[in-house]
């Protein structure tokens, strides 16, 4: 390939790219059979996210398919579901056409198993959307399970009608249902902005670039999620509900639910508040990547009202704040501070508040550039004071911005006019607040030829077995004094939906910490399980390791090193940043 054509495939990536990039905010919705049992089968709640009650509950084919003949949505209204995309501020909605329990949401011809051939409703939802969307200038996006589906025989999930794997054969089921209808999702509806695919498992790098090349040849615009898998695809998909600790420098997308299940659960109520919702938002976008938040429509086509009331109160805050989200590139500084975050454009910084600051007095380090002028985004008119400096003897760029004393209710953006792109100084240093935050992805790491360590997508330090392996950080103190020291590790991922209110977690590793020529011994104990939005599923766990003094300002090193590890769990120690506070 010649420097001028991989050029112009960049270039042709990037124009693909540049709607999805802008817009940051989207609609899921996950829709289907499952909405009529919605967590319930024979009188029986069914433990896990609503979708999957075919497999949760080992429900046979000839019992599901049962429900089609029940499923009539006659309070299904495409223009209204758009119109709620559009006043939460969302630019594209994702809607799954076939999820896993094989039903086809749209008028299919590969299978009579759909909406249109097997139910009274009779109608194609996805013709509706397609023209609603149309309308209102919303992209139109399918979800599509390539890999599981429980109703066919040669794919992927269903062990309980078809428990002989030996005589699957999932490439026939690839070539005679996937590829047949991915053809038919891109042909009946229109431009289609992405296909999001699903748990690849068991597709091969060949079968996962033969359906992204399908696409491109059937509609060459249309984006390829990362879950068709196998590293194919045009950005990354996280895991659900999760975020990582700082921008990946590609693109990336997190999809997340409103309460904790996907699919339309009767019994689950636990819907996430639009101060949390507006926090996530800004946090994802702050770390460069896109916010795919999901809806379950019961079977009568109705979205749930909390998750309508929701939506609208964070469109409401979207459309005061939205030159601070849209289109913006992420937060210039690795760090993830625990006010808020950063976004940028060109001549401007926003700082998203989730914390206002004592007595009104913002303070950042760091950052190079002039300030020009500073202003709370939604009082543009109404100018803020502020100073920059540099001390000289910390080494340090230094701005401060006088805020109201009293805190505005919700999430508040400091708007600041700077001169150029913006500069900023990435040293890892005491923060304004006077906290050290040494964060497990700024860790410098000391291991053998054999070490399991990793750092994962997620910005944690696992698979930590060995105890001959330890990390390291260099930092700066500014103000020097007695600082606590505490560990923050990760549990795992707590599935509300299937009745855990907390993700399990293993301690009792000894660990030995040294910083100016101190030392500490400390047992990894939960003191604390701290849940923000930034934790809602993978809950952080606060040690405590004890006390050191800095002297003077300067730069110092701090060392974690095992002394032993446990892991009778198989979990092990799962680092996510060691924090100390002055005192």
């Amino acid at each position: 390939m010649t420097n001028e054509t991989a050029q112009n495939e960049i270039l042709a990536h990037d124009r693909k790219m540049a709607w999805w990039r802008e817009a940051k905010f989207g609609m899921f919705i996950h829709w289907g059979l499952y909405a009529l049992p919605a967590g319930v089968w024979n009188g029986q709640e069914v433990p896990g996210i609503g979708e999957w009650i075919m497999k949760r509950a080992r429900v046979p084919i000839a019992e599901y398919s049962q429900l089609a003949a029940q499923f009539n949505p006659v309070k299904f209204n495409a223009r209204e579901w758009v119109e709620l995309a559009v006043s939460a501020g969302m630019k594209y909605i994702v809607i799954t056409a076939k999820h896993h329990d094989g039903f086809c949401m749209y008028h299919s011809k590969v299978s009579s198993y759909n909406i249109v051939d097997a139910t009274p409703f009779g109608r194609d939802p996805m013709k509706e959307l397609a023209e609603a969307c149309a309308e209102a200038g919303i992209k139109l996006c399918f979800y599509y399970s390539q890999t599981q589906d429980w109703y066919e025989k040669d794919a992927v999930g269903n062990d309980w009608d078809f428990p002989n794997a030996e005589e699957k054969n999932f490439a026939a089921y690839l070539e005679n249902k996937v590829k047949p209808q991915v053809r038919e999702l891109l042909t009946q509806y229109g431009p289609i902005g992405l296909i999001w695919f699903d748990t690849p498992m068991t597709m091969t790098g060949e079968q996962s670039a033969e359906l992204v090349e399908l696409v491109k040849s059937i509609q060459p615009d249309c984006i390829v999620n990362g879950r068709v898998g196998n590293g194919r695809g045009d950005y990354i998909c996280l895991g659900d509900n999760e975020t990582p600790a700082k921008s990946l420098h590609v693109d990336w997308e997190t999809c997340a639910t409103l309460n904790h299940t996907w699919g339309f659960k009767t019994n689950d109520h636990h819907w996430k508040d639009p101060e949390t919702v507006i926090r996530l938002l800004t946090d994802i976008v702050g770390k460069g990547g896109t916010y795919l938040l999901n809806v379950g429509p019961t079977a009568e086509g109705v979205i749930p009202e909390p998750s309508v009331n929701v939506l609208k109160r964070v469109g409401s805050w979207l459309k005061a704040n939205e030159e601070a989200i849209r289109g913006t590139k992420p937060n210039p500084f690795e760090t993830e501070f625990e006010w808020g975050t950063l976004t940028l454009k060109p001549g401007k910084v926003y700082a998203h508040l989730y914390e206002w600051p004592a007595k009104g007095a913002f303070k950042l380090y760091g950052l190079k550039n002039t300030v020009r002028k500073a202003c709370m985004l939604a009082e543009p008119e109404r100018e803020l004071a502020f100073e920059q400096m540099y001390d000289t003897g910390a080494g340090t760029f230094a701005l401060q911005v006088k805020l109201s004393d009293q805190p505005p209710k919700g999430v508040a953006v400091l708007a600041l006019d700077i001169d150029g792109d913006v500069q900023a100084d990435n040293t890892l240093m005491q923060q304004a607040s006077g906290s050290i935050i040494l964060e497990a992805h700024r860790a410098n790491l000391h291991t053998s030829e054999t070490s399991t360590l990793i750092l994962s997508r997620a910005g944690v330090l696992t698979g930590w077995s060995d105890a001959g392996d330890w990390v390291s950080w260099q930092f700066k103190v500014i103000a020097p004094g007695r600082f606590r020291i505490d560990l923050l590790s990760m549990a795992e991922k707590a599935r509300e939906a299937m009745g855990e209110t907390a993700g399990r977690w293993e301690g009792g590793h000894e660990l030995a910490i040294e910083v100016a020529g101190q030392e500490l011994r400390c047992t990894v104990e939960e003191k604390e399980r701290i849940v923000t939005s930034r934790s809602l599923y993978f809950h952080r766990v606060r040690s405590e390791c004890g006390t050191v003094r800095f002297d003077a300002p300067g730069t110092y090193t701090l060392s974690v090193k095992p002394q032993k590890l446990v892991c009778d769990m198989e979990l092990g120690l799962k680092l996510v940043s060691v924090v100390l506070r002055p005192e």
